[in-house]
């Protein structure tokens, strides 16, 4: 008996098949309506048959709805009056996402009838793929070419097992497949059809019947996830009856709570409620659903119940860091050949959503990675962050990778990554070294850096170090190298810098709270000083807080900043009030600041230095100033002394370089550290040229002309010996420049020249000191010198240095025009560069007015004399 039905999912518990036809009605446009190539099929006794064009390759189709799609058992007879081949074949699709069979973007399942091996098969199409076999029939069982009668049954569990059977004879004596394998790719299905595909002698030989599609399976629970803090998104495993499974009341929460509402996630999805909450959910939760009743009426009393989590939430700063680094990949030592940095969530209850979370480096132009809105880590996990292209290199069981889009370039030598939130806010910041390897095999390459205690994630070498895992680091997994490193050393004040009148910056040891430090209160200038109104700490890794001040400072006007607490980013707070000098800077004229100190010439192993003096009483911002050489040609070879501000204040001396522990180690009793200044590059400064000192807009404001031959030529090696600057306002030019003492170790970084010395005072017109001097470069009385303060400018001088006997030591100065106030020095050798010998000599000062004719002549006594 034929019969015609279509039931949805509408109807109550007595409504097995969700699709039935038969065709009895004579057509295909009704009770159930097909669509698609409806010109090319017909019904004739009571069958679907084929009418479409003659011609091969020609595709046909028809889809009409159907959502069932789990616990659902599809049938149908079929015959294919030809020989198949894999021109000639028939495809009923079971579940598909669309309604154009044709359509290669389509999803679901279908079974095939004929084709190359003329069987019976399950597939599975993923969109724009070829179709994947799920269960391959017996090779053979189409094989007449004029009459292939079958009826089809296929199975589908509600744990996802496929059982494809059979009956040749059109009959229910089913024959099933071997295989009954599991695959629950697509859950969720909308139309069910047919695709035909045939040459044009076969346009008329398919004929299809009975098709029914039946489900008396109740729903099942799937999961519930939580979209927020009180909104949760449960999914079934199939198609759900609008009226039960929107009802708030077949819901609840085993803690007693209840939904406030509930809806169809989407109007095209009806597997997937969403239900809302009064109240936050708890870190662990099970909802329980009772009454709900598929798009078929098949009733699932209950209670079904899915556990879930809370809400995945926003990082705080602390939440999640970067544990570990991998910048030098090569030479391999056993991990992949790609650099990466592993991510670990702190926190042992939150999930963290890493939607929004960005990765990259403050100073690099290339956008900041971003992690996808479906990235989280559980507590305690760890995930693996690399270039898009390289996650199946670290894909392995038990491990999260990420490979998202603009992963960062990791330079060996070092470099600054930084962790933002969504909003912006720096939740983790590290700048690593290649020194906090503290292994100098390991720095060449193939091993990671790894966080030593995750608890003090706020250090810095201290707490990073080179992996002790035998593959060279442990990508997504604890690290290797874990111990107890407590933090528990208070921030303090290093300096505090005036930027502008109203802006003041402080500096600290370590990463501070920025929570904490943003508190206006906790800052005071010295009274009568300007009220500090607010306090902005500066990321990404807040070991600066500028401090806007309510009124304007005076230039060079020294004042303190008084910090009453700092605290640090795991929570330690300093105790007693710190405080640091400061003034706001003016700017430098010509003179102002000097080249102090100058090493051209060092050892080997060893590296040049410039020491600066600001010999004015104003406090000088040095941040944009240059310091070089000038080259042959008339270029000059420059480096910045620092991009920062950095305050030179009155008297103060700094002495730049580029290693300022080479500094210490050549020179460990003569240097200060706390004076020196470390550079990435520097001028090369030959043994012959003039150095250059400018401002931040390339004003010069001093330059000394130097080569070797202003040494002391009794030196048995100039290698490591510096340029000393004789009189601090003295001229900046070879006279005024001596030859360091070796008592000292022949340099004076960052500390007072051992050849300096004070401008002498009376009212004396020339003085010799001292009178008795011994040139051995050791530091004490290593040269003579003639002092003069003449009443009047425009003098013309020679000096001349005669032994006991009258005879010709030394010519040191010819007809040179003086200043009214200035020195000459002499350093006990003759005219041939030869150490004169002990005794005394006469200093003849001729000195010799031209506008006027006036001649004056002075002799002064000295005694060269030696040490015994």
């Amino acid at each position: 008996m034929k019969a015609i039905l279509l039931l949805l999912c509408f109807f109550p518990l007595w409504a097995s098949a969700q699709l039935r036809d038969d065709f009895a009605d004579g057509n295909f446009t009704a009770n159930p309506a097909w669509t698609g190539d409806a010109a090319s099929f017909q019904v004739a006794t009571q069958q679907l048959q084929s009418n479409g064009p003659a011609a091969t390759g020609t595709q046909i189709a028809l889809s009409t709805p159907c959502q069932a799609s789990t616990g659902t058992v599809w049938e149908f007879w079929a015959n294919l009056k030809l020989a198949t081949s894999s021109g000639n074949l028939a495809d009923v699709w079971l579940m598909a996402t669309q309604a154009d069979l044709k359509n290669t973007n389509n999803t679901g399942y279908f079974v095939r009838l004929g084709g190359t091996a003329d069987e019976v098969s399950l597939f599975r199409k993923d969109s724009t793929r070829a179709a994947v076999l799920v269960i391959d029939g017996v090779d053979g069982t189409l094989a007449s070419t004029t009459n292939n009668l079958v009826r089809v049954r296929v199975t589908r569990t509600t744990a996802n097992r496929w059982t494809l059977e059979r009956d040749l004879t059109g009959g229910r004596t089913f024959v099933a497949e071997a295989a009954q394998p599991i695959d629950g790719t697509y859950q969720r299905s909308a139309y069910f059809g047919v695709s035909l595909l045939y040459s044009s002698a076969n346009n008329r030989a398919f004929a299809f019947d009975d098709f029914v599609v039946s489900d008396a399976t109740p729903p099942l629970l799937a999961r519930a996830i939580a979209v927020d803090s009180r909104q949760l998104d449960v999914v079934f495993n199939e198609a759900m009856d609008a009226a039960t499974a929107t009802n708030p009341a077949n819901y609840r929460l085993q803690s007693g709570a209840v939904p406030t509402a509930a809806r169809f996630f989407s109007a095209a999805n009806a597997m997937a409620v969403r239900l809302t909450f009064g109240a936050d959910f708890a870190t662990q939760n099970v909802l329980e659903a009772r009454n709900v009743a598929d798009l078929y009426g098949n009733v699932a009393a209950g209670p079904l119940t899915a556990a879930f989590a809370g809400p995945p939430a926003a990082p705080q700063v602390g939440d999640l860091i970067i544990s570990e680094i991998f910048a030098d990949e090569t030479p391999q030592v056993g991990l992949p050949l790609s650099e990466y940095v592993e991510i670990y969530n702190r926190s042992t209850t939150k999930v963290i959503s890493l939607s929004g979370v960005k990765l990259g480096k403050p100073t690099s132009t290339t956008a900041f990675a971003v992690f996808a809105d479906t990235a989280k880590l559980l507590p305690g996990q760890y995930a693996v962050v690399c270039g898009s292209t390289r996650i199946s290199q670290f894909t392995q069981p038990g491990v999260k990778v990420y490979g998202p889009t603009n992963f960062p370039s990791l330079s060996n030598g070092g470099d600054q990554l930084v962790l933002r939130a969504r909003d912006g806010r720096t939740l983790f910041e590290v700048t690593y070294s290649d020194t906090w390897y503290r292994d100098p095999k390991k720095k060449d390459g193939g091993w990671s850096l790894e966080m030593i205690d995750a608890n003090s994630f706020c250090g810095g070498a201290e707490n990073w170090t080179a992996s002790t895992d035998p593959l060279g680091g442990t990508p997504g997994k604890a690290n290797a190298v874990r111990a107890t490193l407590a933090d528990a050393t208070a921030p303090t004040l290093l300096r505090a810098v005036a930027l502008n009148a109203t802006t003041v910056r402080a500096y600290f040891s370590e990463k501070l709270d920025s929570v904490s430090a943003a508190i206006a209160g906790r800052y005071a200038l010295a009274a009568p000083g300007p009220a500090v109104v607010r306090a902005a700490p500066i990321g990404p890794d807040f070991r600066q807080v500028d401090l806007t001040l309510g009124t304007a400072l005076q230039p060079s006007r020294p004042t303190t900043l008084t910090v009453q607490t700092a605290t640090d980013c795991v929570g330690n707070a300093s105790g007693p009030l710190q405080s640091a000098a400061l003034a706001l800077p003016e700017a430098a004229v010509s003179g102002d600041v000097v080249i102090n100190e100058l090493l051209f010439n060092p050892r080997t192993g060893g590296v040049r230095f410039v020491e600066v003096l600001n010999r004015s009483s104003k406090f000088i911002n040095l941040q944009g100033w240059q310091i070089g050489n000038q080259k042959p040609d008339g270029s000059v070879d420059a480096d910045v002394l620092s991009p920062g501000p950095l305050v030179l204040t009155p008297g103060q001396l700094l002495a730049f370089s580029t290693s300022s522990s080479n500094l210490l180690a050549y020179y460990p009793a003569s240097s200060d550290a706390a004076n020196l200044v470390q550079l990435s590059s520097f001028p090369t400064f030959p043994d012959e040229s003039t150095a250059l000192l400018f401002n931040s807009v390339g004003i010069e404001i001093d330059q000394l002309a130097y080569s070797k031959n202003l040494h002391l030529s009794l030196l048995s090696s100039q290698e490591g010996v510096s340029l000393e600057r004789i009189r601090a306002n003295g001229l900046s030019n070879g006279s005024n420049f001596h030859s360091a003492a070796s008592a000292v170790g022949y340099a004076t970084p960052g500390r007072p020249n051992s050849q300096a010395q004070d401008t002498p005072g009376g009212n004396q017109e020339l003085t010799v000191t001292p009178e008795v001097f011994t040139p051995d470069d050791d530091g004490q009385q290593d040269f003579a010198t003639l002092n003069y303060q003449l009443d009047q400018p425009g003098y013309a001088a020679t000096v001349t240095v005669y032994d006991a006997l009258g005879r010709l030591t030394r010519r040191l100065v010819r007809n040179e025009t003086l200043p009214t106030t200035g020195f000459v020095q002499w350093d006990g050798v003759d005219d041939r560069g030869r150490k004169a010998a002990v005794g005394y000599y006469i200093l003849l000062v001729e000195l010799f007015r031209p506008s006027s004719g006036e001649k004056r002549e002075y002799k002064k006594t000295v005694v060269l004399g030696a040490r015994f």
